[in-house]
């Protein structure tokens, strides 16, 4: 028999197993923000985990393209490829499935999605997301629409502090094609002023042939981020009509989030321009204190679903439910989420009772599970702690009378007798007792 442990590599490097205490906390978060976007009126699809790469591809720029896990299919000798994110399959489910219901359609979804990862990178080829398009809304209230569910998960979630950063890709586009720079420039610059790099910014347009004044609005797009002054500065360098529509734009969408009251939780970036390729308009992220990297991120993309021939506006956004993990790992509710509630240790040699009792239990809403396996009383409790489960119900306790139960609170070993009739009318009052501190 193959030892485990001398087994280096079970896994290629880039993906993980979840044991079921990691698994239960993703599921619990994936929950909260399942039940905020069915609040808001969303229906769930599920999309596959294979696609052909040519139809895939339609509806992925370069960036995304880069980062796909592609093989053979032996049955069709066509290229299949792992979807590195999901809104291209939405946009090809709507156009080519849906396209004879009437707009607009909310859809949400949850699956996790492969990218290739420069390997000493360290990160991860997989990503968990939770995410909601909002297609057929050509409208700043739809992408307000979008920023308000995303605030409201995190306050759901408990997360206090937070900030939603929204950017315009228009504005920034419309500054690059008034520009009069090279294709070959513009790459360079967009990838110095997504990184804020602003000495590097300088340095290219230094060498670039543009109008100084071209170069004057470029450089700034760095040092675009603040509050709402940020739609004046941006205003007053924005000499082209598109990048003037998409500040309009912009400040419509804050308009319609100071309705909902949000203000204080936004922050403006307009020299955000690392979103995906297919963003056309409103895009913003989702930053936690703590963490590095964005939560959430998402925005306009009104070419997409064209792509599979059915033109349709279009936004939306996703969560990243590892980066939400890290930050909430060790919160008491998401804690909680690992545990059950009962096992049934029965000393007793007829198992009717234990049986009938598990099943009595589970239809008043807890989980119980029956310790099958012959052990003291020591060893039960022992197992139960392993695995996360809060009560220990004894059968035939030398203690208890023929019509009662022993229940033993495996974190400090309380416990207290209590009849079935007591323990199935009023156990939620018993789940509340065997948590505080009230028994000895």
């Amino acid at each position: 028999m193959t030892n485990p442990s001398c087994i280096e590599a079970p896994l290629p490097k880039g993906v993980s197993d979840f044991l079921p205490e990691t698994a239960d906390k993703i599921n619990f978060i994936a929950g909260r923000i399942h039940r905020v976007f069915d609040l808001w009126g969303f229906r769930r699809i599920i999309t596959p985990l294979l696609e052909f790469e040519e139809v895939l591809a339609l509806g992925m720029g370069e960036e995304l393209r880069g980062k796909t896990f592609r093989f053979d299919d032996r049955q069709t000798g066509k290229l299949l490829a792992i979807p590195p994110d999901i809104t291209p399959q939405v946009a090809r489910i709507v156009a080519t499935r849906m396209h004879a219901l009437p707009l607009p359609h909310r859809i949400y979804y949850n699956g996790r999605v492969l990218r290739q990862a420069q390997m000493q990178s360290g990160r991860s080829r997989e990503i968990f997301q939770s995410g909601v398009e909002l297609i057929g809304l050509d409208s700043p209230e739809a992408d307000a629409e979008m920023v308000a569910m995303a605030v409201e998960v995190l306050k759901d979630l408990g997360f206090a502090g937070f900030k939603i950063d929204l950017g315009q890709v228009a504005f920034y586009r419309g500054i690059m094609e008034a520009s009069g720079l090279t294709l070959p420039v513009q790459r360079l610059l967009q990838e110095a002023i997504g990184k804020k790099e602003t000495t590097a910014v300088r340095s290219i347009l230094e060498e670039a042939n543009a109008p100084d004044r071209v170069k004057e609005e470029i450089a700034l797009l760095p040092r675009l981020y603040g509050g709402r002054e940020v739609l004046d500065q941006a205003a007053g360098i924005a000499s082209n009509e598109r990048s003037k529509k998409a500040l309009d734009n912009l400040a419509q969408v804050l308009e319609i989030l100071d309705i909902y009251g949000l203000s204080e939780h936004l922050t403006v970036d307009l020299g955000e321009i690392r979103g995906l390729d297919y963003h056309t308009g409103v895009t913003f992220e989702g930053f936690v204190p703590g963490l590095g990297e964005a939560v959430c991120s998402g925005g306009r993309y009104d070419d997409l679903t064209a792509k599979y021939g059915y033109p349709a506006p279009a936004t939306g956004f996703a969560f990243n439910i590892m980066a939400l993990l890290a930050s909430l790992s060790s919160r008491p509710e998401v804690e909680a989420s690992r545990s059950r509630d009962f096992l049934i240790f029965n000393k007793k040699d007829e198992r009717r009772e234990a049986l009938e009792l598990a099943q009595q239990l589970r239809s008043l809403g807890f989980s119980c599970a029956r310790d099958i396996i012959k052990r003291d009383f020591e060893s039960s409790l022992s197992y139960a702690k392993k695995m996360d489960i809060r009560m220990l119900l004894v059968i035939g306790a030398e203690n208890c009378a023929e019509n009662e139960v022993y229940i033993v609170r495996v974190a400090d070993r309380r416990g207290i007798a209590v009849s079935r009739d007591e323990l199935l009318n009023n156990c939620l009052d018993l789940k509340f007792d065997l948590q505080g501190d009230n028994h000895g």
